[in-house]
């Protein structure tokens, strides 16, 4: 059944994936996005370039901390659903700007929670984080693990709006899941995350920055198989749920260089600096529930991923 849907962040990198196939599944959908200086704007406006004359689509241009302008969207649209992905992501810039991220990330989705109370919308999809694991020792994370011990700002900021989540779906009776994204990558991924930024050092022979001695390990993820967990949140069955979205498989930061390196036929010219502060020692996603709630099962290795991550970059630069 085709449903009213308000998706934020849809001009980003996930959310313009999840917009794709929101439209061809034949919704209609709504995008809030701002267009902020985080990365560059002209790239999201490619990413939303080619739904602009789609019929069942609307574009508003606001900050989600304008309260009066979500209420004025909410009341005038009517919204069965409402997916909420805009947030100011990325660890490391959190803690030199920790009131910017607690401003947009806990403030702005206060407003859209407001607006669903407002506006009697009973089905919320949010976009989590595995940074509010921490430096969790036990792996896999499971979601029934302990999150009281995030290490960055935005880390804190993804736990507390899993809370503010919750109490809304325990006051208002709205159904509600909280998503665990792990390391996310693909076509038309952020230019500052680590796949895109080492292959553009790489192919353009320029020096990358190793933190740490390469151990760290993370729990890379498709992005089309995270848009596959986002949108089976729709129809599943469930209250109120958290759930962790991953491959469910690591790999070091010295053997992704070294893939990125193969996959482009040439080497990195690298430099060691110590590990940075709030960036975790590894992620690494428990998806028994997700596989059984979502019937979620990541089809993408990471190797068919670079490939086609490798294949859209050299397209697109080219």
């Amino acid at each position: 059944m085709s449903k009213k849907i308000c998706l934020t962040g849809g001009a980003g990198f996930i959310g313009s994936n999840v917009l794709e196939k929101l439209l061809s599944d034949g919704h209609t959908v709504s995008v809030i996005d701002n267009f902020n200086s985080f990365y560059d704007p002209a790239i999201k406006r490619r990413n939303i370039k080619p739904f602009l004359d789609s019929g069942n689509f609307t574009l508003h241009e606001v900050d989600i901390r304008n309260a009066d302008e979500i209420e004025i969207i909410f009341t005038e649209q009517k919204f069965d659903e409402l997916i909420h992905l805009a947030a100011m992501a990325g660890v490391r810039p959190s803690i030199e700007d920790p009131v910017l991220y607690n401003d947009i990330n806990l403030i702005g989705t206060m407003n859209l929670l407001e607006a669903c109370r407002k506006n009697n919308i009973k089905k919320l999809i949010f976009a989590s984080s595995s940074s509010v694991y921490g430096n969790n020792k036990k792996v896999p994370f499971s979601e029934l693990d302990p999150v009281d011990n995030p290490i960055s700002p935005y880390a804190s900021t993804k736990k507390s709006g899993e809370l503010m989540v919750y109490t809304y779906h325990h006051l208002y009776n709205i159904k509600a899941a909280c998503l665990r994204f792990f390391t996310v990558y693909g076509p038309k991924q952020r230019p500052e995350m680590a796949i895109h930024l080492f292959t553009d050092k790489i192919q353009n022979g320029e020096e990358i920055q190793m933190f740490g001695d390469g151990g760290s390990k993370r729990d890379y993820t498709f992005v089309d198989d995270i848009v596959d967990g986002i949108l089976s949140c729709r129809t599943a069955e469930y209250n109120y749920e958290v759930f962790n979205l991953g491959r469910s498989d690591t790999i070091t930061l010295a053997e992704l260089i070294k893939k990125i390196e193969n996959k482009l036929g040439k080497k990195a010219n690298i430099k060691v600096l110590e590990q940075q502060p709030g960036d975790v020692d590894q992620t690494f996603a428990d998806i028994t529930k997700a596989k059984r709630i979502l019937d979620f099962n990541p089809k993408v290795s990471i190797d068919d991923g670079l490939d086609k991550f490798i294949d859209w970059y050299l397209k697109t630069k080219g």
